[in-house]
């Protein structure tokens, strides 16, 4: 099934991701527009595409309005198709591929004194990457005062209630995606 941009700038574009890849779950398409539109304007913003995939979070953003998103992955096929799907939009000076884990990469995000205006999560389903990537970047401040985090799990995550305030929780079938502001 084709994978295209929901809104903005390259609405209607398509993107490529590996259709039999298993370990690369691109964000459905009503999910993406049901978070971007609880966003509101992400003009000008900052966006983080933690465990990115093929980048679609990340490209929505950029499409919607947000100045600059960085996409990190520690998967080549990942990366390789991100790099795909930005150079077919020519958004290269607007964008920042890290192939890392996600430890290096927060740490160099800290190191460099960064923060984000939104931050997505969604790493393997099944993975425990969640309570390590909330902990770093809440401890952090790796997301600006103000700033969004989006995850997206196949499960409730139990969020410290000293993080952050929780803005809402989205239920689509088996997928469940917490919002919080810092």
């Amino acid at each position: 099934m084709p994978m295209r941009v929901i809104a903005g700038e390259f609405r209607h574009r398509k993107l490529v991701y590996p259709e039999n890849n298993k370990d690369i779950r691109p964000t459905k398409d009503r999910i993406r527009e049901a978070i971007f539109s609880s966003f509101g304007d992400i003009s000008g913003m900052s966006f983080l595409d933690l465990y990115a995939g093929c980048g679609s979070m990340g490209i929505e953003a950029i499409s919607r309005g947000a100045s600059y998103a960085t996409f990190v992955d520690c998967n080549s096929e990942s990366i390789s198709y991100i790099r795909k799907n930005i150079e077919s939009l020519n958004i290269n000076n607007k964008t920042e591929v890290l192939k890392m884990f996600d430890e290096v990469a927060l740490a160099k995000f800290k190191n460099e004194s960064r923060q984000f205006d939104i931050i997505y999560i969604d790493p393997p389903y099944e993975s425990d990457r969640y309570d390590f990537a909330l902990n770093y970047i809440f401890n952090n401040d790796l997301v600006k005062e103000n700033g969004i985090v989006v995850i997206e799990a196949n499960r409730k995550i139990d969020i410290n209630p000293l993080w952050s305030n929780k803005i809402k929780e989205y239920h689509y079938g088996e997928i469940t995606l917490t919002t919080l502001r810092k």
